[in-house]
């Protein structure tokens, strides 16, 4: 039965490639490939001679039909430059298509740039937030960002040596001077892997050059906790002070059922008079 094989090749290193993917390389009748002079540095570099046809962002419009009509006959395989088909690059409209043809789809695991940086980084991760490359815009970036702010689990990201200062900066403004750690040019050979705050990396690349894959710390749960207790001690004290509760017996109140700092609660009572005589005025 003709097959599409999915296909990841190495990040890097064209040594990180499986016996299994070589050998499905070398089997299939046509390999579909991101950009073919990176493919075919892979094939000389294994002795593989499999035609070779262009998929990308940019025909996958005009190749996905002439694939379809390989695969009534033939197996093929789809592979990109770097990595996992799909995971941040081309494959999943070819993926789709085959899939609507009743077409079998067999995937041949292999290299990934998340789950190395993940396990370079130290992080007991079981669960990450994969969010690929960051947005171009900074107004989109940072509105991505206030959505994962108080999200605890890891943050995965993608992102190019133009855009990697912006980017990371405003990981900063956002999310704060967190943990992170930097993996540049992985299994190349100028891999660095770089652990610290974000001001840390912010400062040691400074003419950042090469491919990155950033890993940056969850939001804090204590202090999501934190932030939860004081929005929630807010509200009480409003509400007290609206049914004409004295400060004393609010703020009394509020620690008790909080656990907050009596000094915290009370200067959070005097902000809502400040605002409240403002208001009346």
């Amino acid at each position: 039965m003709p097959t599409l094989y999915i296909v990841a090749t190495p990040i890097g290193n064209l040594e990180d490639i499986t016996l299994r993917a070589l050998r499905i390389l070398s089997e299939v009748d046509l390999i579909a490939a991101e950009d073919t002079r990176v493919t075919r540095k892979l094939l000389e570099r294994h002795k593989l001679k499999t035609p070779l046809v262009s998929y990308h962002a940019h025909n996958y419009r005009r190749q996905t039909p002439k694939i379809l009509k390989s695969l009534i006959e033939k197996d093929v395989a789809l592979v990109s430059d770097a990595g996992m088909p799909g995971i941040s690059d081309p494959g999943a409209e070819l993926v789709n298509a085959v899939a609507k043809s009743n077409i079998m789809i067999v995937p041949v695991p292999g290299p990934s740039a998340v789950t190395s940086a993940i396990s370079a980084s130290g992080l007991e991760a079981g669960q990450f937030s994969f969010v690929g490359f960051w947005p171009r815009r900074s107004s989109e970036r940072k509105r991505l960002l206030r959505m994962l702010s108080t999200d605890p689990k890891a943050l995965v990201a993608f992102e190019t040596p133009h855009r990697f200062t912006k980017s990371l900066s405003d990981v900063l403004a956002v999310l704060g001077d967190r943990q992170i750690t930097v993996c540049r040019e992985m299994t190349k050979i100028h891999e660095e892997i770089f652990r610290g705050t974000i001001t840390d990396a912010l400062l040691h690349f400074s003419r950042p050059i090469g491919e990155f894959t950033l890993v940056i710390h969850g939001a804090d749960p204590v202090i999501d906790d934190i932030q939860t207790l004081e929005k929630n001690a807010i509200s009480t004290l409003a509400l007290l002070r609206c049914q004409g509760a004295k400060a004393k017996d609010a703020v009394s109140s509020v620690v008790k059922e909080s656990g907050l700092p009596k000094s915290r609660v009370y200067k959070m009572w005097l902000n809502l008079a400040t605002v409240s005589d403002n208001v009346d005025h």
